[in-house]
């Protein structure tokens, strides 16, 4: 008896090899591993992206919106990738439209 025969017994040794699973069971994987990665990742962005395009499109002179960079303004004008907005009296910026991230409710500027 040796010393390895200590450490692991030769019954276990000689255990038959590892069972490899079948390709069918890989396939099952990889479609349930695609499936939760559409519901936890792919669907939620594409939702987000869907309800920015109609706040975009929503967009009208006078509505009060907070830009991209946290700057807070009234539109002025719009253009077909560009808004004009006021961001205090006499100070106009235009922006590109996709910078805005919300519209506030109106009377929200007069109360800061």
């Amino acid at each position: 008896m040796s010393l390895l025969d200590l450490i692991i017994s030769p019954a276990a040794a000689q255990a038959a090899p590892a069972q490899q699973g079948s390709p069918m069971s890989l396939l099952i994987m990889m479609v349930l591993f695609f499936a939760v990665f559409y519901f936890m990742a792919i669907r939620p962005q594409m939702k987000r992206a869907k309800e920015h395009r109609a706040l975009l499109a929503g967009l009208s002179k006078g509505d009060e919106v907070i830009m991209a960079g946290g700057i807070a303004g009234r539109v002025e004008e719009l253009g077909e990738s560009f808004v004009g907005v006021e961001i205090a009296d006499g100070v106009k910026i235009k922006v590109q439209k996709n910078a805005i991230t919300a519209v506030l409710p109106k009377g929200s500027l007069k109360s800061a």
